[in-house]
């Protein structure tokens, strides 16, 4: 990257992407599609990884590579999970869990089959001062068969099908990590995959038994990562952890083995209490229904609906809390009262015939404001309209 190209990409940073491409830049010193790749970078990854971002000189490749990365957050909490002596990463892509994964072994291999994306994490090693971590540019099939046994290994299986589509099976993965977890484990101690949150958990844990943990990652109450670590001791109980990363530094932790879902029991109630607890993201991919509610002494409102009630205020509930205001009924009336009263709520359904975009045509209410309102069913199969006030 020469000097013109630098500078056009510092004068341009913050500017919009799709309008630069447009127009050919007087400078025909200037590398615009490099600069433009860069600067859609830095974009992208300001909020994503900080600390590539406060490097100047970090080089970015194609759009789809980033999307793919993990942000820092997923990626430090997947470093706290393992460390030994060498690691392998198979499928190296934009490099930032094998930077995180570093910290923790003395000795990185990093694998990819895309030479571009070899060049640009050897420089970006540099630029960090990373000088654990080798280089290897091969696919990670061949490396598999040929490597020595090693500590852990990690794989994040590209997941989008040859039509683009985001891949919800193992099989649309690229590794097909199913085909190759006898040969993983025969390579290494522990292995560690990262996975979609859209995937089946049950379906993946079939087709992976030798999996001794999985690891649900949230950051804002959105699901963002299913993490599995795979070990050839025997498995006598699954063990499932949930995380979620609030916006505050904090996080909600709730974890679990799997037989204690299935030996748990709800109760259900068709009278509201005080509270109403939404579990986050996390606890909700997870599927502890019964068991989210039987921790923390909780009243389900109906076998469908994972919400819960108490006259008693949890605030190390793992997911939101509100105060009920009111319980509004179905019936025509007042639906229009609600519509009268609320001009802007935030909406959320649970098991319940309309969608939050069809209440908000139906009501004409905009998205936002202090009050929350939940259309659920109740145990007694009663629809009701839930309005709250969030607790903080």
């Amino acid at each position: 990257m020469n000097t013109e190209t630098k500078q056009f990409i510092a004068e341009h940073a913050n500017d919009d992407v799709h309008l630069l491409s447009l127009q050919s830049d007087r400078n025909s010193l200037v590398d615009l599609p490099l600069a433009i790749c860069q600067i859609v970078g830095r974009q992208k990854i300001r909020t994503k990884v900080p600390l590539f971002f406060n490097h100047e000189n970090i080089l970015y490749p194609a759009k789809l590579s980033l999307e793919q990365s993990s942000s820092e957050t997923t990626a430090i909490y997947k470093s706290s999970l393992c460390e030994g002596n060498v690691l392998v990463d198979l499928t190296g892509g934009f490099a930032v869990d094998c930077y995180f994964l570093s910290t923790h072994f003395k000795e990185i291999r990093f694998i990819e089959r895309n030479s571009e994306l070899c060049s640009i994490a050897s420089h970006n090693f540099k630029v960090l001062s990373k000088k654990n971590i080798e280089i290897i540019n091969t696919y990670a099939e061949k490396y598999l068969e040929e490597m020595n046994f090693v500590d852990w290994i990690y794989i994040d299986p590209a997941r989008r099908t040859n039509t683009g589509k985001k891949a919800v099976l193992l099989s649309d993965c690229e590794p097909n990590v199913a085909e190759l977890s006898d040969l993983l484990l025969q390579k290494s101690h522990k292995v560690m995959i990262k996975l979609s949150p859209m995937m089946d958990l049950n379906a993946v844990v079939n087709q992976l038994p030798k999996t001794s943990e999985i690891h649900i990652i949230a950051v804002e109450n959105e699901c963002k990562e299913v993490i599995l670590i795979m070990d050839k001791s025997p498995i006598e109980n699954l063990k499932i952890r949930t995380i979620n990363f609030n916006k505050n530094g904090q996080y909600q932790l709730f974890e679990f083995f799997q037989q204690e879902e299935s030996i748990s029991n709800s109760i259900f109630t068709s009278e509201l209490q005080q509270y109403l607890f939404e579990p986050n993201a996390a606890v909700m991919k997870s599927g502890a229904f019964k068991l989210v509610g039987n921790r923390f002494n909780l009243h389900k409102l109906h076998i469908n609906t994972h919400l819960y009630t108490s006259n008693e205020l949890i605030l190390d509930f793992p997911g939101r809390i509100f105060e009920i205001i009111k319980v509004w009924g179905n019936g025509k009336n007042e639906f229009k009262n609600l519509a009268l009263q609320f001009p802007k709520a935030n909406i959320t359904t649970r098991n319940y015939p309309m969608s939050v975009d069809e209440i908000r045509k139906k009501l004409k209410i905009k998205d936002g404001g202090a009050s929350y309102l939940f259309a659920c069913t109740l145990s007694n199969e009663q629809k009701v309209v839930i309005e709250c006030k969030k607790i903080d």
